[in-house]
């Protein structure tokens, strides 16, 4: 009997002589004909770096001294990360997988591991560790696939498809995990820093630009006020000046009344006396204070 999700390798005195179908099959007794079951419609699976004891709604794992070997790799940059991952593939040709090593399961598992060891070792820890997961595990898959598939002299063909690589987790060593942590935050703080003074410089040189202009702009509108004032002082001085020419006396005169019309009003008070004494000096009063005092002396007598 073969089951639904499998097929069976039929051998005669260790030589195939068939590939049965899932259900019910003759096959000589007697230990002639010997049946191999293998399960080429099911999702299989291999775990790194841990194994799941009990597979549930929470699901518990354990992380022995040898998962633990398995995880350790070294970077491009001489630093030790431990990665966990997960391959999932099914058998496409069970002879295949039978016959061409002699024990595929480890074989499986050497070649995962070495190709990950390879990938890793190439590219710097902080990468590994952060932005570049999801690139290591295709590569990975890629590669895994051309060595366990390939017809090449230098591949296994075991007749495998993978479905997925997937990287579970990527961490420092438990030993220094603290001190990655803390450079990590030290990481985030600069960071922060950064784009905080970026907002910063965002904020004060666009205002400080627009204070520049405005500033630029004012001081050209101040000019061109000023040049116009200028040239209409020089027109009207001009117009003046014609004037003049023509009629000098006229316009001295009226020159001399115009400037009387702007400066006796900034003087104030005038008082106008007349003709006294040629050789007595004119008495200086304060009228103001006069007044005032002879206010006061009239509230008095009153």
């Amino acid at each position: 009997t073969v089951e639904a999700d499998g097929l069976g390798v039929v051998k005669r005195f260790g030589r195939v002589i068939g590939v049965s179908d899932p259900g019910l099959h003759f096959k000589l007794p007697f230990w002639i004909d010997r049946v191999t079951f293998v399960p080429t419609r099911r999702i299989q699976k291999q775990e790194f770096g841990f194994r799941t004891r009990r597979a549930a709604q929470r699901s518990e794992f354990t992380g022995r001294e040898t998962e633990q070997e398995e995880s350790l790799m070294l970077t491009g940059d001489l630093n030790v990360v431990d990665v966990k991952w997960v391959v999932q593939y099914r058998i496409d040709d069970p002879v295949r997988w039978l016959h061409r090593v002699r024990d595929p399961e480890e074989t499986f598992r050497d070649i995962s591991e070495s190709v990950l060891r390879r990938i890793v070792g190439n590219r710097y820890s902080s990468r590994v560790l952060t932005v570049e997961r999801g690139e290591i595990a295709a590569e990975a898959q890629e590669q895994m696939q051309r060595i366990l598939n390939s017809e090449a002299e230098d591949t296994y063909g075991m007749g495998v498809r993978l479905t997925s690589v997937e990287l579970q987790d990527v961490n420092p060593p438990d030993p220094v995990k603290p001190a990655y942590n803390a450079v990590n935050q030290a990481r985030q703080e600069k960071e922060q820093l950064i784009n905080e003074a970026e907002r910063e410089r965002n904020k004060k040189i666009p205002r400080a630009k627009g204070e520049a202009q405005r500033t630029i702009t004012e001081a050209e509108g101040t000019a061109i006020e000023r040049v116009n004032r200028a040239k209409g002082d020089v027109a009207r001085f001009s117009a003046l000046y014609q004037e003049y020419e023509q009629n000098p006396e006229v316009m001295r005169r009226r020159l001399y009344l115009e400037m009387l019309d702007d400066v006796i009003p900034k003087v104030g008070r005038v008082f106008v006396t007349g003709e006294g004494d040629r050789t007595a000096p004119l008495p200086l009063l304060n009228l103001d204070g006069r007044s005032r005092g002879l206010s006061g002396s009239r509230k008095e007598q009153n």
